[in-house]
């Protein structure tokens, strides 16, 4: 392996702190074109899909059949949710203003140099490419927060894939944080419970409340992934903020793809049943999407919506994702807080020492004919 040297760095140069927060990503553009690379990268990472153990069959549906059929469908969802404003998608574009607040409330925590970046796992900005930026800013210390309450291999774990996979090549690996989950925080459950009671200030108590959450196959829980189990956890930890008895409230799991069977119950037949069981008036909540996004403004509020009231429902309304509400962006800083504890850079750092250090490193180099 040829390693990616750092011909930026200068001895003595001031050692900085990077936060790196992720999402899953974005096409480009809402189009067919732009799908089918997007696509293509999130449907052969071997974590979100894993193929049979002849991957070359998995190769031949997805570049045969998936990249030629799926895309313009896709492009067509995505039209109906595309920002006319901003860099790009919703989710994009609250992801930029997630960055903007959390950086306002952690940075004065940092008396030394931190800089702050976001980056997608599939499209753009990639993590490769927010990674190298903070390679020439002389990040020595990294925490990445990827934006998923809940661990799930899928997510979580194809984030460290990519992170690892671009680091390993560097030369000099900075100190490396990587936070897992934050699906049981505090600040995480008020911050969904502060959204569920404004939005039934506005609009009623429903006979339901159903938290939905992105699905996985079955097979990814009985093989050891714990997703399954933390989305029960927030589920109870917020019906228990709520004051919510059992009957109340209501786990169930979307976005379904493929024919093996997923997480069960499935969102879209349980909005299907519901009005036959009585619930006439139901509100959904995402609590596993940090932003909106295709799934919940489209998939959620707008499909889903429908099979409710198709079958008889007769009130349905989307709560939305916590976006970059304060109590939300309150609650990631204190995750980050939480696991930058004990960093050089961090409160109480001691600059005039600091300076003085570097001095001597930069007079040592010259001495010995480094790089200047």
């Amino acid at each position: 392996m040829k390693y990616h040297n750092n011909t930026t760095y200068r001895h003595g140069d001031e050692a900085a702190t990077g936060v790196l927060i992720t999402n899953l990503g974005t096409p480009d553009a809402p189009t067919k074109q732009a799908l089918r690379p997007y696509l293509k990268q999130f449907l052969w990472d071997p974590r979100v899909v894993e193929p049979p153990p002849a991957r070359w069959l998995w190769w031949l549906v997805l570049n045969g059949i998936i990249l030629n059929t799926r895309p313009a469908k896709s492009a067509e969802a995505y039209e109906e949710v595309w920002d006319s404003e901003g860099p790009g998608s919703p989710l994009l574009n609250i992801t930029v203003k997630q960055k903007e607040a959390i950086e306002k409330k952690l940075a004065p925590h940092f008396k030394g140099k931190v800089v702050f970046d976001i980056a997608m796992r599939y499209g753009n900005p990639s993590i490769e490419s927010a990674l190298k930026k903070f390679e020439q800013l002389g990040v020595q210390r990294l925490v990445v927060m990827p934006l998923y309450p809940q661990y799930a291999g899928a997510t979580t774990a194809s984030t460290f894939d990519d992170v690892t996979d671009v680091l390993r090549k560097w030369r000099w690996i900075p100190e490396l944080r990587f936070i897992n989950h934050y699906h049981r925080h505090p600040g995480y459950i008020k911050a969904l419970a502060n959204s569920v009671r404004e939005h039934q200030a506005e609009h009623g108590v429903p006979d339901l409340l159903v938290m939905s959450y992105h699905g996985v196959p079955k097979r990814y829980l009985t093989n050891g992934d714990p997703y399954h189990c933390e989305c029960q956890v927030t589920s109870r930890l917020l019906a228990q903020e709520l004051g919510l008895e059992p009957h109340q409230y209501k786990v169930t799991f979307q976005s379904l793809f493929g024919k093996e069977e997923w997480l069960k119950p499935y969102t879209d037949e349980t909005m299907m049943s519901l009005p036959g069981l009585g619930y006439k008036h139901v509100q959904v909540i995402c609590p596993g999407f940090s932003a909106d996004c295709l799934e919940t403004i489209e998939e959620i509020d707008g499909e889903n919506r429908e099979y409710f009231e198709e079958a008889g429902g007769e009130k349905f309304s989307y709560i939305k994702a916590l976006n970059y509400r304060e109590d939300h962006t309150d609650a990631l800083t204190d995750v980050l807080l939480q696991h930058t504890q004990g960093w050089y850079e961090r409160d109480g750092f001691d600059s005039e020492a600091d300076a003085a250090e570097r001095a001597i490193v930069k007079e040592r180099a010259r001495a010995m004919g480094c790089p200047m």
